[in-house]
């Protein structure tokens, strides 16, 4: 082929990802606001489509055999997998069941974005793309939470394979055996191994996701623009309301500079969803907490649920202590911040990372670094990590904030936030 045909193709192969991309934008607003920062490539090595989190890459021949709808759909898939992060995502679990997991979730929200029209969800010889788990929706849970679901399932898939559709069984969920090539999408780009760059990356298209959903919210329902993804909303909708008493929990910790106590043993005469300190009397003090450090927990084990919880329990804390001054930091084998924040709005500006292995070391190694220690330091996890000797506080009050009913920290005051699912 001379450079002239091959010029005349990339131009014609360019207008249809263009045109999708405006048919998108008129049909479902919030992708096609999204895939207008998205580059894209054609790459005949590949045989059918992929993101690696940066672009969407087709194959030429993949895209011929695709019809304008098809092509709306593929292209509404990569961009939620961006997204949603799935790119980077599954370092400690199969990566197989873990790349299903995540195409049940991104099909089934394009379908919720389309009214529950199975036919915007189907490909040629593909049929119609997987998008229930157990008979449920897939958009109803985040990709971990379907993985969970999955390998309590016992689903296996072959050797190689990505991920897979839903290829017949009675009550729409996944088969139990993925078989190679079974799905248009190659995960294979996907890299466990998170770089700066990458993280850096991810925070940019939470932002723009952020402000894809901010722009469609305002938009009039007659102009056709579809709905949000629920896998969206769960990230930048309303916070939920807290589970913990705020007020009457860090006024202990207040206290503890005026009133006299011991933080071992707790008080079992007090019947509350946290262990308070013993008290020389009851103290109150009315000044809103300065210099409370909040770590949130975002190891491999803690799932967006998990975080959406710890952020809207922070929210509670800044509802009921309206001048509230702290920090915020998120941790896994690292410690990531703390940022200051004085209000909700900052708050939600400050941007979770990490996804490793959990150590509570990090936040005690950081605190010892500080010339003004801090009033308090809560921490949001699930506490599935050793926990180091009650001397690393340095008498400072550490509250657990643990999401689990299963596992209770052996020192300082714990309370539970046991999230919904």
């Amino acid at each position: 082929m001379n450079s002239t045909n091959q010029k005349e193709l990339i131009k014609q192969y360019s207008k249809r990802i263009l045109l999708s991309r405006f048919r998108i934008l008129d049909k479902n607003g919030f992708y096609g606001i999204l895939l207008m920062h998205t580059k894209f490539e054609l790459d005949s090595s590949c045989k059918t489509a992929y993101t690696d989190g940066y672009k969407i890459c087709f194959s030429p021949k993949f895209m011929d055999q695709l019809s304008d709808k098809e092509l709306d759909f593929v292209m509404m898939h990569e961009i939620l997998h961006i997204v949603l992060k799935h790119c980077f995502r599954g370092s400690k679990v199969d990566n197989d069941i873990f790349n299903i997991a995540c195409d049940i979730v991104v099909n089934s929200n394009i379908l919720y974005s389309n009214n529950m029209d199975l036919s915007t969800i189907t490909i040629g010889k593909y049929g119609i793309s997987m998008h229930l788990i157990n008979g449920e929706e897939g958009y109803k849970y985040t990709a971990e939470e379907v993985y969970e679901k999955l390998i309590k399932n016992g689903i296996k898939s072959s050797k190689g394979s990505n991920n897979g559709n839903d290829s017949g069984n009675s009550d729409g969920s996944a088969p139990g055996t993925i078989e190679e090539d079974a799905s248009f999408d190659d995960h294979s780009h996907w890299s466990a191994d998170v770089t700066e760059e990458d993280e850096f990356v991810m925070d940019e298209w939470e932002q723009r996701m952020i402000q894809a959903a901010d722009m469609i919210s305002v938009r009039e329902p007659s102009v056709g623009t579809g709905k949000i993804p629920l896998a969206a909303e769960r990230v930048v909708g309303e916070l939920r309301n807290p589970t913990v008493d705020w007020k009457t929990l860090l006024q202990t910790f207040l206290s503890f500079e005026i009133g006299d106590y011991s933080f071992l043993p707790p008080d079992r005469r007090l019947d509350g969803p946290f262990f308070m300190p013993d008290f020389n009397g009851e103290i109150e003090n009315e000044e809103d907490p300065k210099g409370v450090y909040f770590m949130i927990d975002t190891s491999g084990s803690i799932s967006d649920n998990d975080i959406i919880t710890a952020y809207s329990e922070i929210k509670g804390a800044l509802e009921q202590f309206p001048s509230l001054k702290g920090y915020l930091g998120f941790f896994d084998a690292f410690l990531y911040g703390p940022t200051e924040f004085e209000n909700v709005d900052d708050l939600i500006k400050i941007r979770p990372k990490g996804g490793g292995g959990t150590s509570f070391f990090v936040i005690f190694d950081y605190i010892r670094t500080l010339e003004e220690k801090p009033k308090a330091i809560v921490i949001l996890t699930d506490g599935y990590a050793p926990f180091p000797s009650e001397s690393a506080r340095m008498d400072i009050p550490v509250i657990w904030l643990i999401n689990n009913d299963k596992v209770t920290p052996p020192w300082g005051t714990v309370a539970r936030m046991i999230s919904k699912k």
